[in-house]
């Protein structure tokens, strides 16, 4: 959408940089068929289509709250991503217990945020935050650091960090830069920010995009390679760029119509190709606890909410990607509710062939 592509340079502001927290990936080594181990890290951390996403704003601890500026300024980023068509949804609430990305502006401790369901692997205690803006939201790169830390919610990593771009550091002068103020991180935090590379098995689509919401922008001198930002600054363009737009409109595509019913005891069979997803409406006609299981030589993550006044509440959900089983839920269901299970592949040994049923 042209509206969310500014072709104005951002205003320069090399000092303020996203800082994201390390954690521990998956252990996939044991995966030898490599193009499964390409799909499976690709995917890893992607939320299930539809999920509606809950976020809160925290009130306390006083270093914590935003105020109602910088408040509005997140809410505006949520809906240009949300404007872009795409399956997901966001939905503020009231209570951190009820929200999957909790918000802090605690201007001492920078901008960060965890990357698409890390918010939920590792950041599972109400009171701890998913997400901090450590500067002013209300000027254009305020602006863009608002979209920057969403595109981390939903699942982006840095994009200087994309092993195709063919960035060559003065890694020196990288750590000497960020070294001081007002950063003032450590050789180790300026590894895992800007000079390690993501690795080449979760990365897909472009080359690389220099003008993405998801890449920093950098002094002059601190590249080597493309030699033009020897002498100039890198200064990508405000705003969702083009490859932005097109890449989260093809891992979280507009919602079909309607959903087709997964009926008790019916195999459905279903043919999809990876990263694409199918949905099951479920009207229990019995009380019960209840399994939902996929069949096929397949890697999917399946996720069950329950539908309630038009919010999705997560009741469970499982992950067999890597793994020689399917995905499998036991949960109790109940009679008049109703529920859906989304179910996103990874890899399948077959052209996507597999089955979902309900027993």
């Amino acid at each position: 959408m042209a509206k969310a592509k500014k072709s104005t340079k951002k205003e320069r502001n090399p000092s303020q940089y996203c800082s994201m927290p390390e954690v521990q990936g998956r252990d996939l080594s044991h995966i030898i068929d490599r193009y499964r181990l390409r799909l499976i890290a690709k995917l890893d951390r992607m939320w299930v289509n539809g999920t509606q996403l809950t976020y809160y704003f925290f009130k306390q601890p006083a270093q914590w709250r935003g105020g109602s500026e910088q408040e509005q300024a997140v809410r505006d980023a949520f809906s240009t991503w949300k404007d872009l068509g795409i399956g997901l949804t966001f939905r503020e609430v009231d209570a951190p217990e009820e929200a999957t990305i909790r918000i802090g502006f605690d201007q001492s401790d920078g901008s960060w945020s965890y990357v698409g369901r890390d918010c939920i692997d590792y950041a599972n205690n109400p009171a701890q935050r998913t997400t901090n803006y450590g500067w002013d939201l209300t000027t254009s790169y305020g602006r863009d650091t608002a979209l920057h830390e969403i595109g981390h919610v939903l699942g982006f990593p840095h994009e200087h960090q994309n092993p195709k771009a063919g960035i060559v550091w003065d890694e020196e002068k990288v750590y000497e830069s960020l070294g001081g103020y007002p950063n003032y991180w450590s050789r180790e935090q300026t590894h895992w920010n800007i000079i390690r590379k993501i690795p080449a098995n979760t990365v897909d689509g472009s080359d690389w995009d220099k003008d993405s919401i998801m890449h920093y922008q950098f002094e002059a001198g601190l590249i080597v390679n493309p030699p033009e930002y020897q002498n100039e600054p890198l200064i990508p363009a405000s705003g969702l760029s083009s490859v932005d737009i097109q890449t989260i409109q093809t891992l979280y595509p507009p919602l079909p119509p309607s959903t087709p019913t997964l009926f008790e005891y019916e195999s459905q069979r279903f043919s999809i190709d990876p990263g694409e997803q199918i949905d099951f409406i479920i009207k229990p006609t019995l009380s019960r606890k209840y399994t939902l299981q996929t069949f096929g030589r397949m890697d999917t993550v399946m996720v069950l909410f329950e539908l309630r006044d038009g919010i999705e509440e997560f009741i469970d959900g499982d992950d067999d990607s890597g793994f020689d089983f399917n995905s499998k839920i036991k949960a109790h269901l109940h009679r008049g509710r109703e529920y859906i299970v989304r179910t996103r592949l990874y890899f399948s040994g077959s052209q996507g062939s597999g089955s979902i049923m309900l027993y």
